[in-house]
């Protein structure tokens, strides 16, 4: 087993550039490599070849104890490139142009495969871009079948010469080497959808969805409209006459102004880009000009560069670029999912004062692939995807609004005349030449040799030797779960949800991030009155993500998304919810625990792609830990709809198109769900209110192993009964 420590990277990232073989070599034995992850930008490994997908932390766990995966045979779905990309484009807008295009199509639950000649003009590092983004477009896998490219990529990345050989001569044999320009090669597919590269245009993703593409020439007047629109995806529901305001602050004894569209978060992050040299040069290189030119940003954005491995700051660094990056602010704060998780650290006070106080949409723009409301930061409720380069100058321009086209970055005293950003954008030739000259083998063998080493800290922890872990009463960061305390060695009889509670009402995209947020513990939640009560101050609260391992911190942290729509709420947004039988607002938590002591079931009724985001198992863990027994949504996003089964919470589907508005609930119904011990799989359930209401749903159990889980009460629960 080779264990990575803490520090050394994004495993994904990682992944690529090291650890991944292609081909297996076992005893002369030869066998496709291929990887499940916990993660579900696992996919990235799909760039060169190998076939991956994310699943659920619950679902790794059992796999852990021995249990197999087990999966609905997927359609395969044909996507067709073709063309070039022109030289404003980067790998950035193929991506945010393909996950805009195959949401709409709808792939969730399917397998995509590249191929086409314009696959060929795509480098390995582009490649892994588009799959690294597979669960923004909801596919299972985005697969790219290795070619001469790949083979070169592992050139490039200081692989064993030999293991090479016998990978190219094993791929050649198999017929699983593919010629992207030869037509004759390409299977037959479930469907075919096409994009031409020469169609991409400089975009952006946002405000609050990945796969809200926005072209760059139109971000500003989008923008303007977003302000005034119906609070959605795209609004936020202002007055006219609150769209111009604009507030003076001091920062370090220099006087600035912010108003609606100012960007306050400006982060090279994720290994969705960081894995690509042609952007990071890119963005290194439009640095350098911009301050040969005498631009700047503005010393209030919080800016930060966190690549995915250490083989970034050697290229950077060894091209010249690191210092101009440098110089803009954009500092190596680690090597890790930062700002992309919400882990940006905090931006200056007189920033957040300003913001808060005048309800101003501040902007973040970040090289990440989510922004989801609420996760990149509680004082930009405006987030923006973005290549490097673009993140650069995006924020030296300090606003989102702006017309590149038609409006300069700032005025240049050498030159004596305004700058714009076609004057310090890189040239596909520029950063081919850098690429060549600076990406080379001996760099990331020097990385990666001392891969297994990590830091001091890590080398001198000390490990009880003991079979059973020792918990610690004392510790708010590891706590023994309570999910056993009630399991009997026999199993539960399936019996009907009666009389169940609604604890939420919510829309479509509810995300991972909504449901289990993994950024900053906000001063008045449930989860900051646990940890003060334990002694802790708020400057030692962390982050939700950090102190995954407290079950009493991550259930109060069940839906508690500052950004959080509940429909019985009445347009307030934030994780509150209703107390029926009291007829009283609280926290979420609150609820829940109120109706738990009361023995009063709950449920929770969403719209469409319900868990969409990370594969994050408290997003199943903390409602199952609130009392939650069942799911109603229009539909699920695969790996949250595994994650729920795996903590035995039915997910249910509304049918026939039919949502909780078409149906005339308001929320404050009592529901019965009837189910018994001949529950099966995809069987149609009834559901009745006390009001006379009378629907049908699909239960989304999918297999007969999710079954015998459900019947279990959960995946673990399953696998414990097992080795009784």
């Amino acid at each position: 087993m080779l264990i990575v420590p803490p520090g050394s990277g994004i495993v994904h990232q990682v992944n690529l550039e090291c650890l991944a073989r292609v081909v297996f070599n076992t005893d002369h034995l030869l066998y496709p490599d291929s990887l499940v992850g916990t993660d579900s930008h696992t996919t990235m490994i799909n760039g060169l070849g190998i076939v991956g997908w994310g699943v659920g932390g619950i679902e790794a766990e059992a796999v852990m104890l021995g249990q197999s995966i087990s999966m609905v045979l997927p359609q395969v779905v044909g996507y067709k490139i073709t063309g070039k990309l022109n030289d404003m484009c980067t790998s950035t807008d193929v991506v945010l142009t393909i996950t805009k295009n195959l949401r709409q199509i709808g792939v969730v639950g399917k397998f995509v495969e590249f191929f086409g000649p314009g696959v060929y003009q795509l480098s390995i590092a582009d490649r892994a871009t588009i799959a690294n983004m597979c669960p923004e477009y909801g596919a299972t896998i985005g697969f790219f079948p290795a070619d001469e490219k790949a083979i070169k990529y592992l050139v490039q990345t200081g692989r064993n010469n030999k293991s090479i050989r016998f990978i190219e001569e094993y791929l050649r044999a198999t017929k699983m080497f593919r010629d992207y320009n030869d037509e004759k090669s390409d299977p037959i597919y479930s469907q075919v959808h096409e994009l031409d590269l020469s169609t991409v245009k400089p975009c952006v993703s946002g405000p609050k969805r990945p796969q809200d593409k926005v072209f760059v020439k139109d971000l500003k007047t989008e923008f303007v409209k977003s302000l005034t629109n119906k609070v959605g995806f795209s609004g936020y529901g202002l007055k006219p006459d609150d769209v111009s305001r604009e507030i003076k602050f001091v920062h370090e004894n220099e006087e600035y102004s912010l108003k609606h569209g100012s960007i306050v978060i400006a982060a090279i992050t994720s290994c969705t880009n960081t894995s690509n040299p042609s952007v990071m040069l890119a963005a290194g290189l439009l640095a350098k000009k911009a301050i040969e030119l005498g631009l700047k940003v503005k010393p209030y954005i919080k800016t930060s560069l966190s690549p995915g491995s250490g083989v970034v700051t050697e290229y950077l660094n060894k091209s010249g670029m690191l210092p101009a990056l440098e110089t803009l602010g954009f500092n190596i704060v680690g090597y890790g999912c930062m700002t992309c998780i919400g882990n940006s650290g905090p931006i200056p006070e007189s920033v957040t004062e300003a913001i808060d106080k005048n309800d101003l949409i501040a902007v973040g723009i970040l090289s990440g692939n989510r922004n989801f409301e609420g996760r990149i930061h509680p004082s930009t409720r405006a987030n923006y995807l973005a290549s490097p380069p673009l993140v650069i100058a995006y924020a030296i321009a300090g606003r989102i609004d702006i017309d590149f086209e038609n409006e300069s970055l700032g005025f240049s005293e050498k030159l004596n005349r305004e700058i714009y950003l076609s004057d310090i954008w890189p040239t596909r030739q520029e950063l081919q030449e850098l690429e060549t000259n600076y990406v080379i083998p001996e760099m990331f063998n020097k990385v990666y040799e001392k891969i297994t080493v990590g830091s001091p800290q890590w080398a001198n922890l000390t490990v009880p030797l003991t079979d059973l872990y020792p918990w610690n009463l004392e510790s708010t960061y590891i706590k023994q779960p309570p999910f056993f305390e009630n399991m009997t060695a026999d199993l539960p009889p399936v019996q009907s949800i009666k009389n169940a509670r609604l604890l939420l009402y919510l829309g479509d995209s509810i995300t991972t991030d909504h449901i289990s947020p993994a950024g900053s513990i906000a001063r008045n939640s449930p989860a900051a009155k646990y940890l003060l009560e334990r002694g802790l101050a708020p400057r030692d609260f962390n982050s939700y993500g950090s102190r995954r391992g407290n079950d009493a911190v991550m259930s109060r942290g069940t839906f508690a998304n500052i950004r959080l729509v509940n429909k019985l709420m009445n347009g307030q947004t934030g994780p509150k919810t209703i107390f029926f039988p009291k007829n009283q607002i609280m926290d979420v938590y609150d609820a829940a625990d109120n109706y738990k002591r009361e023995n009063i079931p709950i449920i929770v009724i969403a719209g469409k792609e319900y868990g969409s985001g990370s594969s994050r198992d408290w997003a199943a863990k903390g409602p199952w830990m609130l009392g939650v027994k069942a799911i109603i949504a229009e539909s699920y996003e695969r790996i949250h709809r595994s994650n729920l089964i795996g903590m035995g919470i039915i997910p249910f589907q509304f049918l026939n198109g039919e949502t909780g508005e078409s149906l005339n609930l308001n929320g404050t119904e009592k529901f019965n769900i009837l189910i018994d011990e001949s529950l099966t799989v995809k069987q149609i359930v009834e559901v009745e209110t006390d009001t006379g209401i009378k629907f049908k749903v699909l239960t989304r159990i999918d297999t007969n192993v999710e079954l015998n889980y459900i019947k279990n009460g959960g995946i673990l629960n399953y696998m414990i009964r097992k080795f009784l």
